[in-house]
Parts: structure tokens; C-alpha cells; sequence
């Protein structure tokens, strides 16, 4: 059992759980693991204060271990993903991603994927033992601080330079005040775009603060006064991306993973038909699917496991609700620049606008209920919890998942159908019952 990685790396409140000594632990516990097969360990941070002194702790870590660092900066989850890939390498990328800033997080990549939930627990086995592996004085690694983003963003480019003409399109871009601030003008600019990038302005500690994916609606007034075509949201380490039609209705993840499937069938891009997404996904995005001849599989929430369904169901795209979504053919994991450029490219290949594809894809009520409490695992191993959703499973036409939080102590209920009445009575049901187990 994990104690300290998560559903995507080690994720806490800075200076309480995650802490510069952890940090440093994590960093000599990969060069203690690593260190025999991977001369280098590549670090990316997004914009948030603590991220450089958690950097300097991992580093030093490492560097003792007799591990070589080189410093990405500032750079994207999916960025330093790829330069793992391209290096044949480990890397670790200091971010939280949509939370806000008083968290922080670590996740750990090896040749372009995350690390295994068995690889987590050797790491997490050392990092416990809480015992530093010095090298020899002359074998401590060298810290490079020269960034690989470059080559990223050399490959972005390069896959959609040739096809992508967008440039009749008045683009909005909210950035989050995060990562992909760093690198939006170096990909857009040379796509040649017509876009205005919003909430750019990071000071440590607004990422993700009334912007973003997490809070569509500034962007959403934005591209309704200015009149732009459509919105692009990204997260604090830019993994996810959303869209806002011109009307400033939000496009989630469903609705891209619909129209972009779509654009891979018929570029033959598409393998076996299908598409994988989590429990939480809309039955709308199954139906719509199904229409097209392309079958919707579905897995546990979480990217992680997302990817393990794509690579052994050998599928092109993948991803959730939320906007992290996988083109495995681009990427090793989500990345939202490339969901920007894909969809765009799916736009120009119809000659459809996003809110025309909304009117096509149907959507079912559903309803998010997030209940804090002290104790996860003990609300979810309750019996009562169990019986109530058995209670709800049996009713016609009525979706129930009720999830822990991956990343926060909450629980999750999603509801789903057509009756907006037993959507209210079950999340008032359950929440009731969740704060009744919590407190006793």
C-alpha cells in the first residue's frame, strides 16, 4: 500500500506534507534506484513559488546520489514528458497541476510515461528508511541549467506545421498563469495563429486563480465582449485543455474526445474504432460514439489508468471529462497544447464550428457533489455506503460513481440521468450519509 504517491505523484500542501526534506529524499531515492540505468534526471517546475525550492531540495538529492540534474524551468507536464522520451531518461516535474497554490507536487516520468504504481512503492520504500545514499566526493553529479524545451517545442511545431491554416480564426488563450505561458508564443507564433493569450501574468501564487480550466467563466466573458471565434483553457501544468464556443459555453473533454475521434477515423488514424474514457465520462459521449460506428470503453478515473486500457487495447485517444486527453500517436501522455492544435485541426478538416458539434453530441444531466472529510478510506470501506449505492445502481437510466479523491480528502459523486429529482435526492442522500460516517 502507497502512503505517499497519489493517483498522479506525490501532491500535498507545501511545507506541511510535502516538504523541502521530501522532496530531497525523493530525488536520492531515484538516483539510489535509477542511478545503475539513467545518467541524468531532467526536472521541469510550473510557475508556482514554491516550485524552485523544491526543485534545488530534489536536485541536491539527486546530485548527491551521484545523479547528473538538468533544469527545464518552467515547462509543461507533457513537455518534460517528452524530453524523457527523446533522452531515454527519468524526469520529475514540480507541479499540482489544477490545484491552487498552496499545493504542490511531484511526478515522476521514465521514457515519456509515468512510473508504475509497483515503482512508486520501491521509491516510496526508500524515501521511508529515511537513510541519504552519498556517492563518493567525486562522483556527485553535475547540475546543468540549460533547457531541453526547445525540443518540445520544435516538435509540436513541426507536427502541425504543414497542415494547420487556422489563421482566419480570432483565437482567446487563458494560460492559467501557469507553465504553458512559458511556451504559448513559441508554438502559436510560429503556427502563424491569431490568438491573444489571457491570465499570463504568474506571481507565484495566482496559478489557476479565476482562470483556467478550473474556472472557465472568466475566458467565457472574454470571447463573448470580444467577439472571438472560440477560448482555449489550459491548467496550472497545461496536461488538460478545454475549449469556449463563441456563445462561452464550455466544451469539455468529452465533446473533444467525440469530434476528434471522429477526425482520426477518417484520417484512418483511429485504431480498432475505439476510444477509452473513464466511469465518469457523459453517456451522450458513448451514444454519439456508437452512432459513428466507434466503440467507448471505459476505465477507473485517472489518466494513469486511461493510458494502461489505451496500450493494451492498442487505441489512438483517450482521456476525461476534465480535458487531459491522450493522442498516443503524438504523445505519451495528455497534453494540452496538443489537444488545442488537434481540435483545431478537426475545425478546419469539418469546416464546422465547435457550437455546431455541440448541437449534435447529446448530454445527459449530470451532477459533481465533492464532500470534504477527515477519513477517505474509511468512508469507502463503510457497508452503508456499499448498500446506498446498490440502492441507486438498480434504478433505470441512473448513473452513480462515488470516488475518493486521487489529489484532495474528498469524496467524489458524480450522478448522471434524466430525472433532475433523483439526481438531488441521491447527492443529498449520500452527503448526508458521507458527514454522518466522517464525524463519528
Amino acid at each position: 500500500m502507497k502512503f505517499l504517491f497519489g493517483t498522479d505523484g506525490i501532491r500535498e500542501v507545501v511545507n506541511e506534507k510535502l516538504t523541502v526534506d521530501l522532496a530531497m529524499k525523493l530525488g536520492n531515492a531515484l538516483a539510489n534506484l535509477f542511478g545503475s540505468e539513467y545518467k541524468k534526471l531532467y526536472i521541469a517546475r510550473d510557475t508556482r513559488n514554491s516550485g524552485k525550492v523544491l526543485e534545488m531540495a530534489l536536485a541536491s538529492g539527486a546530485l548527491v546520489g551521484g545523479m547528473n540534474v538538468e533544469s527545464c524551468g518552467v515547462l509543461t507536464t507533457p513537455g518534460l514528458a517528452f524530453i524523457t522520451k527523446i533522452e531515454k531518461s527519468i524526469g520529475v516535474v514540480i507541479s499540482a497541476s489544477h490545484n491552487p497554490p498552496m499545493y504542490n507536487g511531484l511526478k515522476v516520468f521514465c521514457e515519456g510515461f509515468k512510473i508504475s504504481d509497483e515503482t512508486e512503492e520501491k521509491l516510496e520504500e526508500k524515501i521511508l528508511k529515511g537513510l541519504l545514499k552519498y556517492s563518493d566526493y567525486r562522483d556527485i553529479g553535475r547540475y546543468i541549467e540549460d533547457s531541453s524545451k526547445k525540443e518540445y517545442v520544435d516538435y509540436v511545431v513541426s507536427l502541425y506545421k504543414k497542415n494547420l491554416q487556422c489563421n482566419d480564426l480570432k483565437i482567446a488563450v487563458d494560460v492559467a498563469n501557469g507553465a504553458a505561458g512559458a511556451i504559448i508564443n513559441d508554438i502559436f507564433g510560429e503556427l502563424g495563429l491569431n490568438y491573444t493569450v489571457y491570465q499570463n501574468a504568474p506571481d507565484g501564487f495566482n496559478i489557476n486563480e479565476n482562470c483556467g480550466s478550473t474556472s472557465p467563466q472568466t475566458l467565457s466573458k472574454i470571447v463573448k465582449e470580444e467577439k472571438y471565434d472560440f477560448g482555449i483553457l489550459f491548467d496550472g501544468d497545461a496536461d488538460r485543455c478545454l475549449f469556449i464556443d463563441r456563445f462561452g459555453n464550455l466544451v469539455d473533454g468529452d465533446v473533444l474526445m467525440a469530434i476528434n475521434a471522429l477526425k482520426l477515423k477518417a484520417q484512418e488514424r483511429l485504431k480498432n474504432k475505439i476510444v477509452v474514457s473513464t466511469i465518469m465520462s457523459n453517456l451522450g459521449l458513448e451514444e454519439y460514439l456508437k452512432k459513428n460506428e466507434i466503440h467507448l470503453i471505459r476505465t477507473d478515473v485517472g489518466d494513469k489508468y486511461v493510458l494502461e486500457k489505451m496500450l493494451q487495447e492498442n487505441a489512438t485517444i483517450g482521456g476525461e471529462q476534465s480535458g487531459h486527453i491522450i493522442f498516443l500517436d503524438r504523445s505519451t501522455t495528455g497534453d494540452g497544447i496538443i489537444t488545442a492544435l488537434e481540435t483545431l485541426e478537426t475545425l478546419k478538416y469539418f469546416s464546422k464550428s465547435l457550437d455546431n458539434f455541440l448541437q449534435e453530441i447529446p448530454k445527459y444531466p449530470q451532477h459533481l457533489e465533492n464532500v470534504t472529510v477527515k477519513d477517505k478510506v474509511k468512508i469507502m470501506k463503510d457497508s452503508r455506503i456499499e448498500n446506498l449505492i446498490r440502492k441507486y445502481q438498480s434504478i433505470e437510466g441512473f448513473r452513480i460513481v462515488v470516488r475518493p479523491s486521487g489529489t484532495e480528502p474528498k469524496i467524489r459523486i458524480m450522478t448522471e440521468g434524466s430525472n433532475e429529482e433523483t439526481i438531488k435526492t441521491c447527492v443529498t442522500e449520500f452527503s448526508q450519509l458521507i458527514q454522518s460516517i466522517d464525524n463519528e
